[in-house]
């Protein structure tokens, strides 16, 4: 009796996890769009190139504007490609431009969702205060032409802490179903001529932290008092606040997951920020 030959199963599908990095400045943004000059079409590109066919499609933590940088944006996809979690990374980035890496990737379970797992999103804003304009910095940072006074800045964001109604901050075209976010304390830190805040929130409105950022910078240049921002809070309107600031000192930092999840909390792109 002969024995029957055996077929080996197929190459199991696999949810995996990449974390990120990019200059957003060459880019309309992270989400994909016709004209393909986007984050995540070059993403795409790349991880089809890498499997010789395979068209993976990656859904990411937190979408980003045009001009933003991401120095820890989390995405999944699925594939049935076989490969180790280094070749993911390094395959990958061999095929992507200079200024877009993948830092990280994680095979996760199929409970794992990059956005509906995230427990809180996290952004630095990096501003520069300055009489001369950046030059290596610029597109990296956000500029003006003099000092800030931190302190009416400081006073001012406390008021922003905790669970509110947004409005005031938030872009027209914002997609999001609530207005109500839930915003931790915002810190400040300063370097010479940089202030860098950083933000976390369970989740932020479409141009949610520039439109903050343009009060914020109006209260620190002595424009307005640091009290007129709980009025612009409670005013529930776009009327209300300073105009949209420069995308360019805003970086995405990445989200929280649970613990359970075990993903990487930090990468070498973070030590790239000039604070």
């Amino acid at each position: 009796m002969t024995a029957e030959a055996t077929v080996p199963d197929a190459s199991p599908r696999q949810r995996i996890a990449l974390g990120v990095a990019y200059d957003g400045r060459a880019y309309n943004g992270w989400q994909s769009q016709a004209d393909g000059n986007t984050v995540q079409d070059q993403l795409e590109r790349s991880l089809q190139a890498f499997t010789a066919g395979d068209r993976p499609s990656t859904l990411c933590a937190g979408r980003t504007d045009s001009g933003v940088h991401g120095l820890m944006q989390v995405v999944h996809f699925d594939t049935d490609t076989p490969r180790d979690t280094v070749s993911w990374m390094r395959g990958t980035n061999r095929y992507l431009p200079r200024d877009i890496s993948v830092q990280w990737a994680r095979v996760v379970p199929p409970s794992f969702h990059a956005r509906a797992s995230a427990i809180t999103r996290r952004y630095a804003y990096i501003l520069y205060a300055g009489g001369v304009r950046p030059t290596i910095d610029c597109g990296r940072v956000g500029w003006i032409h003099r000092p800030v006074d931190i302190h009416a800045m400081q006073s001012a964001a406390a008021c922003l802490a905790g669970t509110h109604d947004f409005s005031s901050f938030r872009a027209a075209q914002c997609q999001s179903h609530t207005p109500v976010k839930t915003l931790s304390p915002i810190t400040m830190r300063v370097k010479g001529s940089y202030v860098r805040l950083d933000f976390e929130a369970n989740a932020f409105l479409h141009h949610m932290i520039r439109n903050i950022m343009g009060c914020l910078v109006d209260i620190g240049l002595g424009r307005q008092q640091p009290d007129w921002l709980a009025d612009v809070l409670a005013a529930k309107s776009r009327k209300a606040a300073s105009p949209t600031f420069s995308a360019d000192g805003l970086y995405f930092l990445g989200p929280t997951y649970a613990s359970s999840f075990d993903l990487p909390t930090h990468c070498d792109a973070f030590d790239g920020l000039p604070i």
